[in-house]
């Protein structure tokens, strides 16, 4: 079954160019790793909250979007074996780059499907 990693992160709106080439510099090594998708949304229908939203979930300013991803592995050991990896071997960092926002205000986590419908493809 496959295994999802969920981000949540504030990114500076004059970065918006660099968070997209981070993520394609990102993939190519996610994707060696045996990650099977990656996903990065650029928030657009932010409700602020009264108790909780995005923007508060990651301490967004006014000059910064939350962006949304996730990342598809195969399964779940697959991902550990990546992520393993990735603490480890500082070659994959560099690889990888500089990240363009605050990665302290970052949420992440990893995430078992239980319900899934339709083709997630045909998003392309």
């Amino acid at each position: 079954m496959p295994y999802i990693d969920g981000f949540i992160a504030a990114v500076a709106n004059d970065k918006r160019d660099a968070f997209e080439e981070h993520c394609r510099t990102t993939w190519p090594v996610f994707q060696e790793l045996g990650a099977i998708a990656q996903w990065e949304c650029w928030g657009e229908d932010l409700p602020e909250g009264e108790v909780t939203s995005f923007p508060m979930a990651v301490k967004a300013k006014e000059d910064e979007t939350v962006v949304f991803s996730w990342v598809v592995w195969p399964d779940k050991a697959v991902r550990d074996k990546a992520w393993g990896q990735m603490m480890t071997d500082p070659s994959i960092g560099e690889a990888m780059g500089e990240m363009p926002y605050d990665g302290k205000r970052m949420i992440y986590g990893g995430f078992q499907p239980i319900f899934g419908q339709g083709d997630i493809n045909a998003m392309s």
